[in-house]
């Protein structure tokens, strides 16, 4: 054997003899690894990238987050004593599989498992994915997680996500695809606006399953200023206060009404060209604020999916009540009346979304998720917001969620695509809806201070 084979061959032989003696990491080792919260937060983000690229519009990406997250959370909870499954506290949702009883498992690697396998059935470039996936699971190999645990634990977020799912498949979501609403023309009613002119988007959405509350229309708010173009009704003075703000926005106030666009779908018209602009939703956006906040304030990881999960269905339920009374009252956005009866050259800062009016998204599922986070993580917690950075809608930064939440409303009125009784109204349903889900979706055995 010549000197090079020899010295080959010992070098191997030296490799196996160290490789042997090396201690295998203990499950508490490797756990505590795995359950590094920005694994999940990298699932989470990777989601929100395809999201944004599939164009899905906000409510359709709240349930989407809402059933990736229950996915999450049911998958985590064995690993802490001090938590729960959802099952009988979510609307006909009932516990999963158990893990096997005397069998060791990641659970951390079930979790995000179970996340990931959610979100590639629910939404549509999962190419995005692959890549992503190969080397994100190869982390907990490197952790330690022995072949036969990390096997296991995968089948079990698997099997987690395969509930969940069958658990989608009958919240009628299927069932209201391909309806479109009636433009009746009506006075003071809903029509297309410029420049796309689209379709309402979602008209069935309050046949969706709730979430937590008992019907769509639990929290239903006032009746609407009632359409009038006398100048004395109070629904008048709300379209001039429109028009009025447009014409002396401030550049603060333009700031703020573009930080909190959140338009899924912008159509961008030049001459004869027109093109599309992908953002983020509103409830990406406010799942990222819940991230910002869980890192700042150093949140495990069963803290964190908590947040991500009961922000999510706060989220979801927040849109189904607000888009049944959209549909409900129909109402005009602001730029029709203006340009029919003020002023035809008149365009809001924001494109107008192309749905009804009353009352605000916006208003009201930032109102349902800060009032999730604030009980969750705490009252006057300063973050700063940089979410949206990448996308060009620059940094602010807040005292609280709720002061977070208020700026994200009247941002509507700066944009010149709500009426400020919009604002108030749904912000109140908002709070509501997130009151509910924090009384009827209990995650934790015990009181802890912060719920």
């Amino acid at each position: 054997m010549n000197t090079m084979l020899r010295f080959g061959f010992l070098f191997a032989t030296l490799l196996v003899v160290v490789s042997g003696c090396q201690k295998p990491a203990t499950p508490a080792e490797y756990n505590a690894k795995a359950a590094n919260p920005e694994r999940y937060n990298d699932a989470l983000n990777k989601l929100t990238q395809v999201v944004i690229h599939d164009i899905f519009s906000p409510p359709v990406a709240s349930r989407i987050y809402g059933y990736a997250n229950l996915a999450g959370y049911e998958a985590l909870v064995p690993f802490d004593a001090q938590y729960e499954s959802l099952g009988g506290k979510l609307k006909q949702f009932q516990a999963g599989p158990k893990p096997q009883a005397g069998q060791e498992y990641c659970f951390p690697l079930a979790s995000v498992r179970a996340f990931m396998t959610v979100a590639r059935a629910l939404t549509f470039s999962v190419e995005f994915y692959d890549e992503f996936e190969t080397a994100f699971y190869e982390q907990y190999k490197k952790d330690g997680v022995p072949d036969d645990v990390y096997e296991r634990s995968m089948a079990y977020g698997e099997a987690v996500a395969k509930h969940v799912l069958d658990y989608a498949a009958k919240d009628s979501y299927k069932q209201t695809r391909g309806f479109k609403h009636t433009v009746t023309n009506e006075e003071g009613t809903w029509v297309p606006t410029p420049p796309a002119y689209m379709d309402a988007a979602e008209p069935q959405w309050n046949k969706i399953r709730c979430w937590v509350m008992d019907t769509c229309n639990q929290f239903m708010p006032p009746r609407p200023h009632p359409f009038s173009l006398n100048k004395n009704t109070p629904y008048w003075k709300e379209v001039d206060e429109v028009y009025q703000i447009g014409k002396r926005m401030d550049k603060n106030e333009q700031a703020i009404a573009y930080f909190w666009d959140d338009n899924a779908f912008v159509m961008n018209i030049a001459g004869h060209v027109s093109y599309a602009s992908k953002k983020m939703t509103p409830g990406g956006h406010w799942l990222a604020i819940a991230q910002t906040v869980t890192r700042q304030r150093k949140l495990n990881m069963m803290q964190t999916v908590e947040a991500y999960a009961l922000t999510s269905f706060a989220l979801a339920d927040a849109f189904i009540a607000c888009w049944d009374e959209k549909y409900r009252s129909k109402t005009v956005r602001p730029e029709t009346v203006i340009n029919k009866s003020i002023d035809p050259k008149w365009t809001p800062f924001l494109q107008t979304p192309p749905f009804p009016e009353y009352p605000s998204g916006h208003s009201t599922i930032t109102a349902a998720a800060a009032t999730v986070l604030t009980s969750l993580i705490g009252d006057n917690i300063a973050f700063t917001d940089s979410t949206e950075y990448k996308y060009g809608h620059g940094v602010r930064s807040f005292q609280s969620f709720k002061q977070a939440a208020r700026e994200a409303s009247i941002s509507r009125l700066y944009g010149g695509i709500h009426y400020r009784s919009a604002l108030d109204n749904g912000a109140m349903m908002g709070e509501k809806v997130g009151l509910w889900v924090l009384e009827k979706a209990k995650t934790r055995k015990s009181a802890v201070a912060n719920r």
